[in-house]
């Protein structure tokens, strides 16, 4: 497939559910490169019912599912729609939607990912072929359907000379670390912006800790912490990946402490658990790493990135940016790859990083109207 001027438009909300974040790609020499993007936001009711249902504190009949997915579907849309708008559609080749997670169970006897967002109504109102449903094709693989983005990280971010990791501060927390010797793999650590947004719209009435001054105002109790950190997953080799259906404020409050603890006080805790358990899984993994550099939304959090930084010294933390890689956009700028691929008939998974039994072309195929 001839695709040299085409553009291809990468889609995703991830597990803090704070937008819908749309990238307009274009590739050079089979390196993505990106074009424009925005993030769209929710309607807060929305939001709340995803919130609700990924967190398992909502469980859904068949009728109310049918409606979430559709509801997404047109949310997504509308994302691609206004980034259509300002850029033309005519030389998009194609939409790849991550859709909206509400159950990452990728262990057990039958494992499954689960992402919606009808990627129907998404082809049906942008007139554009859209490409879907990316990390199942991996689990039934073996593998663990995540995290997809290292093989993004390594075009863009390798160097020969050095090992370095990528850190993704989402909803999640996820590392890609890129050998010196050219090998990648990577996994998620924990939770990163998660419980902390989750416990900031309990107790303050807005969706996530602006800069981290909530944390900030608080002090951190060392006793929950490592009853936090004493959850078997940190400790689990990779390959591994998990979502908001385990680190949820149900996980959080069956700690007994918690309800003796100021709301800020547990917040500075969530905080310093997300710092900490990214800084171990470094430390244990990537222990040559010479520098770190950061995307995703938790590199808005200057508290987190200045806690971050004191305990990786020697190592150097830098926000993506300062590579020419916007921070908020590579998750979709990713997805935007993976779809080009699937069109391609090109692996999209890392079997190094998920466990797959090997590569396999991610995603399904929703061709626009003609």
């Amino acid at each position: 497939m001839n695709d040299a001027s085409a553009l291809y438009l990468g889609l995703i909300s991830g597990t803090s559910a704070d937008g819908i974040d749309a990238a307009l790609v274009r590739f050079d020499n089979d390196l993505p490169q990106l074009v424009d993007a925005l993030t769209h936001p929710w309607p807060p009711e929305l939001r709340e019912r995803i919130l609700a249902v990924a967190q398992d504190e909502t469980r859904l009949d068949l009728d109310a599912y049918g409606r979430l997915d559709v509801a997404i579907g047109h949310c997504f849309a509308e994302a691609a729609q206004q980034l259509l708008a300002r850029n033309g559609s005519a030389a998009v080749r194609a939409i790849g939607s991550h859709g909206q997670t509400l159950r990452h169970r990728p262990a057990g006897a039958f494992p499954f990912t689960l992402q919606v967002g009808d990627p129907s109504v998404i082809a049906e109102r942008c007139g554009v072929d859209v490409v879907a449903d990316f990390r199942r094709a991996d689990v039934a693989a073996g593998g663990q359907g995540a995290p997809l983005l290292p093989a993004v990280h390594a075009m863009l971010l390798a160097r020969p000379d050095r090992t370095r990791v990528v850190l993704n501060l989402g909803g999640i927390a996820n590392i890609t670390v890129l050998g010196a010797d050219g090998t990648v793999f990577g996994f998620d650590t924990g939770p990163a912006n998660g419980l902390m947004d989750a416990w900031c719209l309990r107790h303050r009435g807005v969706p996530f800790d602006a800069e981290g001054a909530f944390a900030a105002s608080g002090r951190v109790d060392e006793a929950l912490l490592q009853d936090l950190l004493a959850d078997p997953y940190f400790t689990l080799p990779p390959p591994k990946s998990t979502g908001r259906e385990h680190f949820h404020l149900a996980w959080l409050e069956a700690h007994a402490r918690v309800a003796s603890l100021s709301p800020v006080d547990v917040q500075a805790t969530l905080l310093e658990l997300s710092a900490r358990s990214v800084i171990e899984a470094i430390e244990r993994h990537a222990p040559d790493a010479a520098d770190v550099l950061a995307c995703g939304g938790g590199v808005h959090n200057g508290v987190l990135m200045q806690r971050l930084g004191e305990r990786l010294v020697p190592r150097q933390l830098r926000s993506t940016a300062e590579h020419g890689i916007d921070p908020d956009y590579l998750e979709a700028t990713a997805f935007a790859w993976l779809a080009r691929q699937r069109l391609l008939g090109l692996p999209g998974n890392l079997p190094a990083v998920t466990g797959a039994r090997g590569p396999r072309v991610l995603g399904a195929i929703y061709p626009a109207p003609r």
